[in-house]
């Protein structure tokens, strides 16, 4: 156990590699040829950092690699004035140090020799296999002769494409992205911003979702000082002018209180980088002096992090609201931590970071950290052996990938791809969801009930009428939060589709694309009353020659009857009667609060049962979702039950909920409950019950 504290103001090293000279490297390089028994000095270090982490490699491929990629690039020159082999050389030592298995590291060295030179891939297959072609062609740009202004574009689409079939794809375009960026500064200064803005809208995001955090901070503050400068320069001079670190008694205190309590653990002082320390700056207003930096314990095993949080949250002040356990929840990029904060002395308030050594190497160097996750069965790119759903299995594909790869299978124009692709790589939070059936749903933080139907069903989801969440209906513009369960509800009218509404509501590009491509397809007129399609005909009022009564006996003779509005009793109703003005008798249902009012203005109430009659006159309300042909579909379906409409009323809609009341003519009042069973299978219909209030008419 030790306790490290840094100045934030020095820039952080890896241990025991300093920053290798790459014009001395490429002077090695051509120097001509070496012994067969063995490695190039210019690969020297490539093989020292390999074999710290796998000292079991072979080294030979990377021997046969590098003299392929020395002799096809030798002549050429980069702009910064290094002889060229000098860039895959730097590319594969960042790999290599971030633990990079030997397949990535060979790959590394040869990525640009079929961009570059006369090297083809069947060459790289038949000398490498066609585990390292794969990678190789994945990285390979398409020619902007062929492609012009949607070359980058269509070269990023074919990465990802390769991405899902083989991460390390990814991994070496970011090493590579990584370098050209370290060594950007010989370009023009237009050239330079287009390339950062590029990085920090497609590459970083990306270098995030896979976990490689090391080429993540640099790429950061690499794009952070290219494009806005003066803010780069303010905030390297906040670092340069701090004072002594206060973080350094707190993780001295850390650490006894660990020692102590018999926990074997390594504190270590993590200076912010400076992009992070902007960040929390243009958040905070004013830094603090342990702004500048955070605490990170290290442990061996998982429980020993919880033991480490407790006595944390024992000897210190914790701060609760900055306390989140990405351990036994971890990220949608495999991170895991413990975060916390605690009052140091002094009341310096200190981030601490828990996790273990393993938990470490994957938070630093994410999917390369993995190695080769396809050893196991042996597969490589798109020739892997597949499992029965169809998927490589692949334990370093996430379920962002996997959309992403959908949704660009909708996206062929290359504007509408990069436009997406940036959006959807500008959402930086995942949360799960639960389908009904067990399953799970990966959605951007935001996600809609929209969202969560594409994502379920594809195109399928044009029918969707409404949602449940958590056991409750929703409208389909609810947000979704981590851990609910929705269940979209379809409707079984093949001709039903989404309103431009839904575009409003959409996060994900799998949902705004469908969408968008269903309105472009299905061109429609200004919509009807219930907000989708005009659905046809308003029913007309159908004549009233079944009897108002419907057999109500009063106790008084002669006296005229009539069955009230507001609750419409039907047999076999419980109800009362009260006289009104001219002697009529109204009956109402004796729950109805008519009644109730009736009642208590001292009206006396009047006996009533039903006779023979069985006719009878009701009004229902319907309750539904907004969706084309609704309207039509419920008179339809109260056509088909035998009543007639004598009028209805359909209300503006709200947050896509719609009302419908008909007051009906029943042949039978015995079918009433027939009727409401009926009108509730309508899709989008979730409820209908007997109206309570006046109907008005059409």
């Amino acid at each position: 156990m030790s306790a490290e504290a840094a100045n934030p103001g020095t820039p952080i090293r890896r241990r025991g590699r300093p920053r290798i000279d790459l014009r001395r490297l490429g002077r090695v390089a051509l120097l001509g040829s070496v012994p067969r028994d063995r490695l190039p000095d210019a690969i020297g270090h490539v093989a020292e950092a390999h074999r710290a982490h796998h000292p079991d490699a072979d080294l030979s491929i990377l021997h046969r690699a590098y003299l392929l990629a020395e002799s096809s690039h030798r002549g050429q020159m980069r702009k910064s004035g290094e002889p060229y082999i000098t860039h895959p050389l730097a590319v594969t030592l960042i790999l290599a140090e971030l633990g990079a298995e030997t397949t990535t590291l060979t790959a590394s060295l040869l990525h640009d020799t079929v961009e570059d030179t006369e090297v083809t891939l069947d060459q790289v297959r038949e000398q490498f296999g066609k585990e390292v072609c794969y990678l190789v062609d994945g990285v390979t740009k398409l020619e902007k002769v062929d492609y012009g202004a949607a070359a980058e574009p269509e070269t990023f689409r074919k990465m990802l494409v390769a991405t899902g079939d083989d991460v390390r794809v990814m991994s070496i375009k970011l090493a590579d992205r990584l370098h050209n960026m370290r060594t950007l500064g010989v370009m023009r200064p237009e050239k330079q911003a287009r390339i950062a803005r590029v990085t920090r809208d497609v590459l970083i995001p990306l270098a995030e979702r896979l976990g490689v955090q090391v080429l993540k901070t640099e790429l950061e503050d690499l794009v952070f000082a290219i494009l806005h400068p003066e803010e780069y320069e303010r905030t390297r001079a906040l670092i340069a002018a701090a004072g002594p670190d206060p973080l350094a008694p707190i993780a001295e205190n850390v650490a006894a209180v660990l020692r102590e309590a018999g926990i074997p653990a390594e504190v270590l002082i993590r200076p912010r980088h400076h992009f992070s320390v902007h960040r929390v700056r243009t958040k905070r207003g004013e830094l603090r002096g342990t702004d500048f930096g955070r605490l990170l314990v290290l442990v061996g095993e998982d429980a020993d992090c919880y033991a480490v949080l407790g006595e944390l949250h024992t000897c210190f002040t914790p701060v609760i609201s900055e306390f989140k356990d990405f351990v036994a929840a971890p990220k949608f990029n495999l991170y895991q931590s413990l975060h916390t904060a605690v009052v140091g002395p002094e009341g310096a308030v200190a981030e601490v970071l828990v996790r273990t050594h393993r938990m470490h190497k994957v938070a630093e160097a994410g999917v390369i950290a993995l190695g080769n996750p396809y050893a196991a069965d042996g597969g490589f790119g798109p020739q892997a052996a597949e499992p029965a759903d169809g998927e490589r299995a692949d334990p370093t594909r996430p379920g962002w990938l996997s959309r992403l790869l959908q949704w660009q299978q909708s996206a062929p124009d290359p504007d509408t791809f990069w436009t997406t692709l940036r959006a959807d790589l500008a959402q930086d939070r995942e949360i799960t969801v639960f389908r009904t059936d067990g399953g799970t749903l990966g959605l951007p933080a935001g996600a809609s009930c929209v969202d969560a139907a594409y994502a379920q069903y594809g195109d399928r989801a044009h029918n969707c009428v409404g949602a449940r969440v958590n056991g409750r209906l929703a409208t389909l513009g609810t947000m979704l939060s981590d851990g609910d369960t929705v269940q979209p509800l379809l409707a079984e009218d093949a001709g039903s589709g989404p309103s431009r509404a839904w575009l409003d509501h959409a996060r994900t590009p799998a949902a705004r694309i469908a969408i968008a491509g269903w309105l472009e397809a299905h061109p429609e007129p200004p919509q009807g009353p219930h907000g989708g399609r005009p659905s046809g005909p308003r029913p007309e009022p159908q004549p009233q020659g079944t009897p108002a009564t419907a057999g109500a006996v009063v106790d008084r003779p002669d006296a005229t009857v009539r069955l009230a509005g507001c609750c419409t009793p039907v047999p076999p109703d419980d109800v009362t009667g009260f006289v009104v003005r001219g002697g009529t008798v109204t009956v109402h249902r004796r729950e109805c609060p008519g009644a109730a009012r009736m009642r208590s203005t001292g009206r006396t109430s009047v006996g009533v049962r039903w006779g023979e009659a069985a006719a009878c006159r009701v009004t229902l309300v319907a309750e539904s979702f907004g969706r084309p042909r609704l309207l039509a579909d419920l008179t339809e379906a109260i056509a088909t039950a035998g009543a007639a409409v004598v009028s209805a009323t359909v209300e503006p809609p709200s947050e896509q909920r719609v009302r419908h009341t008909y007051t009906l003519e029943l042949p039978d009042a015995a079918g009433l409950p027939a009727l409401m069973r009926a009108m509730r299978d309508v899709a989008g219909v979730y409820d209908v019950s007997r109206a309570r209030h006046p109907a008005g008419a059409v």
